[in-house]
C-alpha cells in the first residue's frame, strides 16, 4: 500500500461513460476526458462512479475504465473507484480495484435493498475490509449513517473519508464534530459548488465538480474565490454560471449524468450526449439554454492561456 492513508482535497474529477453511436463504451473518449481532467489541475481520478454510469456498466466495461484512468493517470494523481450494489458485487469490484493498483474506492449505496444501521454496517465493514485500498463511504439515498454507526467504522485504518450527497447539515455538523480529523469530507451533493459555502466552515476540503468535466476553469475560479472570501467573484459566478445551470439539471430525473455530456459536447470535447436507461439525454430545449451559458461563460470569464517555459 504507497498511497497515504488520507482522501485526496480539492476539487475532484469524475469522468463520464462515454458511448459511440451504437451505445458501446468509447475508450477513446474516455481517455480524452480524464486528459482533460488532469491537465485542467484537478486533485484527483474517481471514475466509474456515479457520473460514469455505474449502475449501467457491464463487468467488462467497468474493468476497462478502470485501466483506461489507471494509464492516463500515470501516477499524476491518486485513482479512486467506483464499488457497490449488491455485496458480493461490491467485493468483487473493490478487489479488482486492488488488482487494477487504484489508490481507493468510494463505496456507493447498497442496491435497492433497505437496511437498518447494523446492517449498512455490515455491509460497509465487509467491502472496506476486503482489501487494503483507501475507502471513502458515500452517504446518499439507502445508505446514510449515524454517528455512532460512523463510528465504530473507525477501527479500519482503510476508511479516510466520508462523502456526503444528502444535505443533511444538522447530521454533518454531529459527524464532523464527533469524528474531527480522523476523516476527510467530501461534499458530494449535485451541483456541489452550490452549497460548498455551507460546508467549508464544517471541515469539508473537497468537492465533486460536473461542471469540471467541461468548464473546469470556472470550477477553479469558484474555489478559488470561495476560500480567498472574494465574494464578489463568488458571486457574479454563481448569477451567471452555477445557479443557471443548477436550473436546467433540475428539469430532469438523470440530468445530472446527461447535462454533463450535453456540457462536453458543446465544448468540443469527443463526448455525445448519449446516456443509458433509464437516462435520457437532454432535451433540444435545454440544451441550447445550456449553450447560451456556456458561450457567456466563454466571454465573460475566458480561460487563461497556460505558460509553457522552455
Amino acid at each position: 500500500m504507497h498511497s497515504p492513508r488520507k482522501a485526496p482535497t480539492g476539487i475532484l474529477g469524475f469522468p463520464v461513460a462515454p458511448f459511440d453511436e451504437n451505445g458501446k463504451l468509447d475508450e477513446k473518449a474516455l481517455e480524452v476526458n480524464i486528459r482533460y481532467l488532469i491537465e485542467e489541475g484537478l486533485e484527483a481520478i474517481f471514475i466509474a462512479c456515479g457520473s460514469g454510469e455505474f449502475q449501467s456498466l457491464s463487468k467488462e466495461e467497468y474493468e476497462i475504465m478502470l485501466d483506461v484512468a489507471i494509464q492516463e493517470a500515470g501516477g499524476k494523481v491518486p485513482v479512486y473507484t467506483g464499488v457497490g450494489g449488491n455485496i458480493q458485487d461490491a467485493l468483487s469490484y473493490a478487489r479488482l480495484s486492488e488488482d487494477k493498483k487504484a489508490d481507493g474506492f468510494l463505496v456507493l449505496p447498497p442496491y435497492l435493498a433497505e437496511g437498518e444501521q447494523e446492517g449498512l454496517y455490515d455491509y460497509l465493514y465487509q467491502v472496506i475490509s476486503e482489501t487494503s485500498l483507501n475507502a471513502i463511504v458515500y452517504q446518499r439515498n439507502n445508505a446514510i449513517l449515524q454517528p455512532s454507526t460512523l463510528e465504530k467504522l473507525l477501527d479500519l485504518e482503510q476508511l479516510v473519508g466520508l462523502k456526503d450527497g444528502v444535505g443533511n447539515m444538522e447530521l454533518n455538523i454531529c459527524l464532523t464534530n464527533r469524528i474531527g480529523k480522523r476523516l476527510s469530507w467530501l461534499n458530494g451533493m449535485p451541483m456541489a459548488e452550490v452549497t460548498m459555502p455551507a460546508y467549508i466552515p464544517l471541515g469539508f476540503d473537497s468537492y465533486s465538480s460536473a461542471i469540471s468535466n467541461y468548464i473546469p476553469h470556472i470550477s477553479r475560479q469558484f474555489y478559488d474565490a470561495l476560500l480567498q472570501g472574494k465574494n464578489e467573484i463568488v458571486h457574479e459566478i454563481y448569477k451567471d454560471i452555477i445557479l443557471p445551470i443548477n436550473e436546467i439539471r433540475k428539469q430532469r430525473k438523470g440530468y445530472a449524468v446527461s447535462l454533463i455530456k450535453a456540457g462536453m459536447e458543446l465544448s468540443g470535447l469527443p463526448v455525445q450526449n448519449k446516456v443509458r436507461a433509464p437516462f435520457t439525454p437532454v432535451e433540444l430545449e435545454h440544451y441550447k439554454q445550456l449553450e447560451s451559458i456556456l458561450q457567456r461563460a466563454k466571454e465573460k470569464y475566458p480561460k487563461k492561456q497556460k505558460i509553457v517555459r522552455g
